[in-house]
């Protein structure tokens, strides 16, 4: 999910060149303002142990 709010924040806010930090935060700050008021969901695309399968590495199984 961070990746994609990641990629979101560059294409819609930080797609160009801005003259300082200070800018850039203010420009996050209010980006991330206005995202937050959206309330937008993730719809993923597998269940966890679809994941296990695919991503092994990624999603260990702990069996008791």
């Amino acid at each position: 999910m961070a990746e994609i709010e990641l990629n979101v924040l560059n294409n819609q806010c930080l797609g160009r060149k801005i003259g300082s930090k200070r800018e850039v935060r203010d420009e996050v700050q209010a980006w991330e303002k206005a995202r937050n008021g959206f309330n937008k969901k993730v719809n993923w695309q597998f269940t966890t142990d679809q994941a296990r399968v695919k991503l092994k590495r990624l999603y260990p199984s702990y069996d008791a």
